[in-house]
């Protein structure tokens, strides 16, 4: 998992780890803004089979949000589209405006984003200045904490559906303010099971690999959708699910209801995804 730096493209990082690797087999679970810095979990070789099950993950950030004039893109890297406005800022007041951006939301994209129009990402239509059209997104902030405030910018931690755009939530933010207000600073804190106290830097990945341990860069199997339930097999089933045949589930650890869970080696390696047939029989979907 790694920590993005400023300045990347979610592709940019993903060359990079391919390069380091030695592998074109990397993936990424969501993408992160160039200007965005943080938590961007990366899938290797046969596991970028697993990207499937991380398409709903909750996401977590913290940002800061400047106000005293919008831009394009919403952030600082985009063009002015209002005049400057001197702010005085007041706890009160932006915590009532904090309010109406709780729970569950419908949310307009920014025109300069990834969101297709007919195939095509928005953030391309607008580099050709063409007519850009989106529709809003159902959304939902289970928490946004107002941190500090300094002079015209407030740091704000929140929790949030994934497919919300924190640019969003800041460019309506100054709307509301009558000055306008774009995100200075952005860092991802949480993507799914995944947090920033396990990312590693760039630099850090680049060491272990001279080391010949890149392995240790990596997450191991039990760490991996921990919302599934898991069965740790035997050598033989361990053989016979790689093999495609159907394992069973202990009734003691995995409920009959258990639609997904995951077989674990016994050494702690994630060795499949088996989906249901009967209840403890398993059909493994995807094999490692």
């Amino acid at each position: 998992m790694l920590d993005k730096p400023p300045g990347w493209t979610s592709h940019d990082a993903v060359n990079k780890m391919r390069r380091i690797a030695g592998t074109k087999k990397i993936g990424h679970l969501g993408t992160l803004d160039p200007l965005a810095t943080g938590v961007l979990p990366l899938v290797v070789g046969r596991a970028t089979r697993l990207a499937q099950f991380y398409t709903k993950d909750r996401k977590g950030y913290s940002a800061t949000i400047r106000f005293g004039h919008s831009t394009d893109s919403y952030d600082r890297d985009g063009l002015r589209t209002s005049d400057e406005k001197q702010v005085e800022l007041t706890a009160d007041e932006v915590e009532r405006l904090l309010g109406a951006f709780r729970g569950p939301l419908s949310q307009m994209p920014p025109p300069v984003s990834a969101k297709k129009i007919n195939g095509v990402p928005a953030y391309k239509l607008v580099r050709q200045q063409k007519p850009v059209e989106l529709n809003p997104v159902d959304i939902e902030v289970f928490r946004l904490d107002l941190i500090r405030i300094e002079g015209a910018d407030i740091e704000v931690h929140l929790e949030c559906t994934s497919g919300t755009y924190v640019r969003s939530i800041a460019h309506e933010l100054g709307l509301a303010m009558g000055c306008g207000a774009f995100v200075q600073e952005l860092r991802r804190t949480l993507s799914g099971e995944f947090a920033i106290a396990d990312a590693r830097t760039i630099e850090q990945v680049e060491e272990l690999a001279q080391l010949g341990r890149f392995e240790d860069a990596l997450l191991k199997g039990e760490r991996l959708l921990p919302t599934f339930p898991a069965e740790t097999v035997d050598l033989l089933t361990e053989s016979q699910i790689r093999q495609g045949r159907d394992f069973r589930t202990s009734p003691f650890r995995i409920s009959p209801a258990a639609r997904l869970v995951k077989a674990m080696s016994q050494t702690g390696d994630l060795v499949a995804i088996g989906e249901q047939k009967l209840p403890n029989l398993y059909h493994p979907i995807l094999v490692l």
